[in-house]
């Protein structure tokens, strides 16, 4: 692996999964030329990793909106020198972590001459030279990356998500959080917001929360979020007196770095929530509809799920909006698991 590209282009959570390959190659081929290839604004959370050398941006916006104004001749233009520039790159090898027939094909436009594919479908395997099966222990978090490292004989360390923020923002990072009289440390994050429904847990179970958090706990709730979550955070933050909001005032390597420094997070099945497993902070996971993963690595971090026969059911609910996988964790839990991840933090 000479010049290596990595395709992980989108969904936040999953490229925090994947975060710990680029360091695995790196033990395993130091002198290694990696590139990962991502959507704008997700590249924000790999800019500042040492072990990813170059990051290669895939302008799907762009070519999504050509595809639907029907200007097929100018799409097919844009991918014609994208595929150049990619080929100019000269990659001997490009993984495919995504598995759909978009990254595989991104993938193919590399020219690779040794392509692989994890656990490939919609046709991408056809793309690809090999294709390793999705495997390892479904618990374990980041589990089918680090399997696929080990199919591929790299060095693995420990295998656990890995962010790394650059000094710029975490100077942001600090200034937004002492303009808001808040110290790294002091303060618990709260990541409510996903993009479905049936990965939420309700807005009365946060409110219920945050008091007790910041009387029990001593740390202040900060709600961290996009702009479509700030009337929703408001709401939250509105159920005690000090309680922060940031939704929609941060770009994601700020809120990365706020994250980072948070005394506690709690949040559901998004990406904020697996942040905290990268950066080590005492993180507790709520899933309901999902099971990503119940084992996060790491002491001081726990995941509640109730394991309900219905669940995960993903993205198809049976339970006309009920989400009584979600609705039946409550406050109570939540400060039982946050005591012990505290402790556990302590004692570390």
């Amino acid at each position: 692996m000479n010049r290596l590209l990595i395709v992980r282009a989108s969904a936040i959570g999953d490229v925090v999964f994947a975060s710990p390959f680029a360091a695995a190659v790196k033990r395993s081929y130091p002198d290694a030329h990696v590139a990962w290839l991502v959507e704008p604004g997700i590249h924000e959370l790999l800019a500042a990793d040492p072990c990813i050398d170059e990051l290669i941006l895939w302008p799907k916006g762009e070519w999504k909106k050509l595809w639907k104004e029907g200007r097929y001749l100018e799409f097919l233009g844009r991918v014609r020198v994208f595929r150049a520039m990619l080929r100019d790159k000269r990659f001997d090898t490009a993984i495919d972590m995504q598995s759909l027939l978009k990254s595989g094909l991104l993938t193919w436009l590399s020219g690779a001459p040794r392509r692989i594919g994890l656990g490939s479908r919609e046709g991408s395997q056809w793309l690809m030279t090999e294709v390793v099966p999705k495997g390892g222990i479904e618990r374990r978090i980041s589990s089918e990356y680090l399997y696929l490292a080990e199919r591929l004989g790299l060095d693995t360390g420990e295998f656990l998500p890995r962010l790394c923020v650059s000094d710029e923002t975490e100077a942001k990072a600090r200034a937004l959080l002492a303009a808001h009289g808040l110290e790294p440390g002091r303060y618990a994050v709260f990541a409510p917001f996903t993009t479905r429904p049936q990965k939420h847990w309700f807005e009365d179970a946060w409110q219920a929360l945050a008091p007790r958090v910041r009387d029990e706990l001593d740390l202040t709730p900060l709600v961290l979020g996009g702009p479509a979550d700030k009337e929703a955070a408001r709401r939250i933050a509105s159920a005690a007196p000090g309680v922060v909001s940031l939704a929609g005032a941060t770009r994601l390597p700020e809120a990365a770095a706020i994250i980072k420094h948070a005394g506690l997070l709690v949040g559901v099945d998004t990406g904020l929530t697996h942040m905290g497993t990268a950066f080590a902070t005492p993180t507790v996971a709520l899933f309901g509809s999902t099971r990503p993963y119940l084992d996060t690595g790491r002491a001081n971090g726990k995941v509640i799920w109730l394991g309900l026969p219905c669940s995960p059911c993903r993205r198809r609910p049976t339970c006309n909006g009920a989400f009584t996988c979600l609705r039946d964790i409550s406050a109570e839990r939540v400060m039982h698991e946050a005591r012990a991840v505290l402790a556990a933090e302590r004692a570390a």
